[in-house]
């Protein structure tokens, strides 16, 4: 048996029906906060482009620079190519990323692989003998 999505008790069916107003008030307070300040107008352009999305309007993938956008019920389903600060990562929205940041599901630094230190890294590398 398959679990069903809820949002603190509220399922995804009813929440993609809820005012903004209602949402707002089920919502953590630092996502309440920023939705209630306004939204800026590149957001406006981006929640645009998802609608379109949506209904199947638009061919090429959404690319966008903002992180700060909060996912909203209506936006699951939906594939954003999110920039890392070195590239674009696709990120498709499930419904358990509804209240969090975009910004939060991609990386912005990789893990560090070390190497061996090369000639120059630090005054013992003049004594590594090189082949």
């Amino acid at each position: 048996m398959v679990k069903e999505f809820d949002y603190r008790g509220i399922p995804l069916d009813q929440l993609q029906n809820m005012s903004l107003e209602k949402l707002f008030e089920i919502f953590p307070a630092r996502a309440r906060r920023s939705l209630t300040r306004g939204i800026t107008d590149g957001k406006r352009k981006l929640i645009e482009e998802i609608k379109l999305d949506k209904a199947g309007k638009l061919k090429n993938p959404i690319k966008t620079h903002i992180r700060d956008l909060i996912v909203l019920p209506y936006m699951v389903g939906v594939t954003l190519n999110v920039f890392s600060g070195k590239e674009f990562v696709p990120v498709t929205i499930t419904p358990h990323m509804v209240g969090h940041y975009v910004g939060e599901y991609v990386r912005t630094n990789k893990r560090v692989q070390h190497g061996a230190p090369g000639v120059g890294a630090s005054r013992s590398s003049l004594y590594v003998p090189l082949k």
